[in-house]
C-alpha cells in the first residue's frame, strides 16, 4: 500500500519509511516593500537557487511589483527547469491587494512568464516569517522592515493581526516611520537658526543632496525647502531609504537618532501588546531588519520584550524566503518535512543570505 504525494511525486511507503524521489523542486517567495527574494530547493532541502528583486509590496509599490516579482523569479530560475517546480508558497506583504482583478493578473503574468506551470500558493508575510523562526505551529510573530505587522499564528494559519495598515496609516516603528522621523528631526533643527546640526541631520542631508544646512536663517529656511522638495518629489514610501541613518547615528549617541531608537522600540513592543491575551501558547518570532540583535531598535526591543515577558526569548527569523519554503515542504507531509530536512534548509538559508 502507497500513499502518493502527487504535486510532488514522494512516494511514501507505508511500513518502511522509505520515500521514492522525484527529481521535483520547491519554490518559496518573501515579498516585501524592500526586496523580494525567490528561493528553489529540494526535497532534502538544499537551497538550488536564489533570486532577488527590488521591492514588491503591491500596496506601496503597486506599479513596479509584478515586475520585482517576475524578475526575482527569472533570476532563480536561470538554472532550474520550471516545470521541475511542483510546489510553492508565496509570502507577501499586502496581500489584500491581489484582491483586485487588476493587480492579481499583474503577479499571474509574471509566474507564468517564468515558464512555471504549478498553482502558487500565497500566504501572509507574517505566516512565512513565523515559518522561518521556528518549526513550531502556533505563537506569535512580528515583523518590522519597512513596514510594520505583528500577528498571531495557530496551526501554522493567520489569525489576529495587529498594524500593518501601510505607511499612511500605521506601520508605526517600521524603517518608513524611522525615516520620516529624521526628517522631522532634521526640519526642526534646521528652525533654530545657527543651531549645529547633529550626526543624523548631517547625515540626511547629505543623502538628500541638500546643503546650505544652517549657517544662517536664510540659508537654514532654504534647506528646509530643499527637504522638503527632495521628499515630496519622490514616492513616501522612499522615507524608509533613511532607516539606516538613524541606526548609524544612534551608534554615535546623536540625541535625535537616540530618542527615535527608543520610541520606535516602544511603538513595536506595543504593536506586540495589543495581540488578544487568548492567543496560542508558543514562541514569540520577530522579523525584519529591525528586529535583528545588531539593529539598534531589536536590541532596545528585546530589552523591552524581556522585561515585560521574561519568561519568553525572542526567537530571530534571519531569512524570512526561508519560511516560504519550509511550508511549501510541509504541504507534503511530515513524511517530507523532517526536522533533518528543516536543518539543512535553515542552514542553507543563514549561510547564503
Amino acid at each position: 500500500m502507497t500513499i502518493l504525494s502527487s504535486w510532488l511525486s514522494w512516494e511514501y511507503v507505508v511500513g518502511t519509511g522509505k520515500v521514492a524521489r522525484g527529481d521535483h523542486v520547491v519554490l518559496g517567495a518573501d515579498i516585501g516593500g524592500t526586496s523580494t527574494r525567490v528561493v528553489v530547493a529540494d526535497r532534502d532541502g538544499e537551497v538550488l537557487a536564489r533570486g532577488v528583486a527590488g521591492g514588491g509590496n503591491p500596496v506601496s509599490a503597486p506599479d513596479s511589483a509584478g515586475a520585482a516579482f517576475g524578475q526575482a523569479l527569472r533570476a532563480a530560475l536561470g538554472g532550474v527547469d520550471p516545470g521541475r517546480v511542483r510546489a510553492a508558497v508565496i509570502g507577501i506583504a499586502g496581500g489584500s491587494a491581489l484582491r483586485d482583478p487588476q493587480m492579481r493578473a499583474t503577479f499571474d503574468r509574471a509566474w507564468t512568464g517564468a515558464g512555471l506551470t504549478c498553482t502558487p500558493d500565497y500566504r501572509s508575510d507574517l505566516e512565512v516569517a513565523f515559518a522561518a523562526g521556528t518549526a513550531q505551529s502556533d505563537g506569535s510573530v512580528l515583523i518590522a522592515g519597512t513596514g510594520a505587522v505583528a500577528g498571531v499564528i495557530s496551526g501554522h494559519r493567520l489569525g489576529h493581526t495587529v498594524d500593518g495598515h501601510g505607511w499612511l496609516v500605521g506601520d508605526d516603528g517600521s524603517g518608513f516611520w524611522l525615516g520620516r522621523e529624521a526628517v522631522r528631526a532634521t526640519l526642526r533643527s534646521l528652525e533654530q537658526a545657527g543651531e549645529e546640526p547633529g550626526v543624523l541631520v548631517r547625515s540626511v542631508l547629505q543623502q538628500l543632496d541638500v546643503h546650505g544646512e544652517a549657517a544662517g536663517e536664510g540659508e537654514g529656511q532654504a534647506a528646509q525647502a530643499s527637504v522638503i522638495h527632495a521628499v515630496h518629489s519622490r514616492p513616501p514610501v522612499r522615507l524608509a531609504d533613511l532607516a539606516p541613518l538613524v541606526s548609524v547615528a544612534h551608534d554615535q549617541g546623536d540625541p535625535a537618532a537616540v530618542r527615535i531608537v527608543d520610541e520606535a522600540a516602544r511603538r513595536l513592543a506595543d504593536t506586540l501588546g495589543r495581540l488578544p491575551a487568548t492567543y496560542p501558547t508558543g514562541p514569540i518570532v520577530l522579523a525584519g531588519s529591525l528586529t535583528r540583535p545588531e539593529s539598534p531598535v531589536g536590541v532596545t526591543l528585546r530589552g523591552l520584550l524581556a522585561a515585560g515577558q521574561p519568561q519568553t526569548e525572542p526567537v530571530t527569523a534571519r531569512d524570512e524566503v526561508i519560511g516560504a519554503v519550509w511550508l511549501a515542504l510541509l504541504a507534503a507531509g511530515p513524511v517530507v518535512a523532517t526536522a533533518r530536512v528543516r536543518a539543512r534548509l535553515v542552514a542553507d538559508g543563514v549561510t547564503t543570505s
